[in-house]
């Protein structure tokens, strides 16, 4: 019996000894370990260091079974619950010490969704750029929809505001890689900036897998139906990190709450390359839609302990192969909504005009609220207008994690 297949027919809770672990190749990287704290601010200095402390537990405890384990995150549950004057000097001062803490410890931080309601607040565009300008490594968000009260019509102006007011006043306008749109985004979701917690403190797993699918979708017999395929095989690869973090609750009596399964691409690891080695066409091209359904399809069907969004995530300027696409001209804005209908996180870092006013990125922001409301599913719209560029013209970034592309059309 192959090593894989022995891992994952252990029963739960059982681990391997670290040296046969240690030895096993891994097709995929942990992209975060993310602890959730509910914050109280006369203990969060307290709090804070418990969770890094756990963190840097957990890394070591992957790295000994061979995972390369690439960030240590932090989700607070949202800012206004612990701050109720967020909006004020005194909000901005606790955020700068907060992320202090997260330079001196060498994790970033999630505050959530600053608002979550039917809400427009006309201040949070200028108090944005300048926790954008004053921070480094502080994500937050705004909720544009959620189960409870459907679309969030004056959410939806304020995340437009605050975007627009962000590339205005960040280099390069990458301020907004730490801010989002969000609808129904759930509480543990280890990703970021859509990350949020919500009760005890808990903890839950990102990865970085366009590898691993793209081994299972190469292999796959012919007689066999692909997502099944790409599940099995998921599975197989991945009930090991749940043995591992079964294992690190148990000695924390910390909440394990699973692993999001979001294949997040990276510099190297293209879930582009992918859908077309599945489509045998480029992304973009009319087999694109089912490719990403047979994916989402896989992912839905996991046996792992899943959380967060675990859907198919189409990053734009994080994906070599979606970049290059993009500068062809095989998608736009609109097919990577129509995408978002069958698969993960909605609109991700897509690079728009510099000059797109918050009037103009307000409708798009609404169509990724009401495709989540639909289907009652998380999406979330993390939009990169890019200053003094057009449509049509190229972006470059000195940012390692962002590739290099063109300005897509708004329209």
């Amino acid at each position: 019996m192959h090593r894989r297949e022995f891992l994952f027919l252990l029963p739960a809770g059982l681990a391997l000894p670290g040296a046969l672990l240690e030895a096993r190749p891994h097709s995929f990287r942990v992209r975060t370990i993310t602890a959730g704290v509910s914050l109280a601010l006369d203990s969060r200095d307290r709090q804070l260091q418990q969770a890094a402390t756990f963190l840097d537990a957990a890394r070591t405890d992957f790295q000994a079974r061979g995972y390369e384990v690439q960030t240590l995150r932090i989700a607070t549950q949202p800012l206004p619950e612990y701050q109720s004057d967020w909006l004020s000097l005194g909000g901005l001062q606790l955020l700068s010490e907060l992320d202090e803490f997260c330079q001196q410890h060498d994790v970033i931080l999630s505050v959530g969704p600053i608002i979550n309601s039917n809400q427009y607040e006309p201040e949070v565009a200028d108090w944005a750029a300048e926790l954008i300008r004053t921070t480094s490594r502080i994500s937050f968000t705004v909720g544009i929809g959620s189960a409870d009260t459907g679309v969030h019509s004056g959410a939806i102006r304020s995340a437009a505001e605050t975007i627009a007011a962000i590339a205005r006043t960040s280099a390069g306008g990458e301020g907004n890689f730490r801010f989002a749109a969000t609808a129904h985004c759930p509480p543990g979701t280890p990703f970021f900036p859509a990350a949020w917690h919500q009760g005890e403190p808990s903890f839950s797993v990102g990865l970085e897998t366009p590898p691993l699918l793209l081994s299972a979708v190469k292999s796959c017999p012919e007689n066999v139906p692909m997502a099944r395929h790409i599940a099995t095989a998921m599975d197989s690869a991945l009930a090991p990190v749940q043995l591992q973090a079964e294992a690190i609750a148990r000695r924390t009596r910390r909440s394990y709450l699973g692993i999001d399964t979001s294949p997040a691409p990276g510099p190297d690891a293209s879930i582009g390359e992918v859908i077309e080695t599945l489509t045998g066409a480029p992304f973009g091209s009319a087999s694109t839609l089912r490719a990403c359904a047979n994916i989402t399809d896989a992912l839905k069907n996991l046996q792992v302990k899943t959380c967060g969004y675990s859907g198919l995530m189409l990053p734009v300027l994080e994906d070599k192969i979606l970049a290059k696409r993009a500068v062809e001209g095989r998608y736009g804005i609109s097919e990577l909504l129509l995408y978002s209908s069958v698969c993960g996180t909605g609109l991700d870092v897509v690079p728009l005009p510099g000059d797109s006013s918050a009037e103009s990125l307000a409708p798009v922001i609404g169509d990724v609220a009401a495709l989540s409301a639909k289907y009652q599913k998380p999406l979330s719209a993390r939009l990169f207008p890019i200053p003094g560029r057009k449509a049509g013209e190229a972006v470059t970034f000195d940012n390692p994690f962002l590739t290099d592309s063109v300005v897509m059309n708004l329209d």
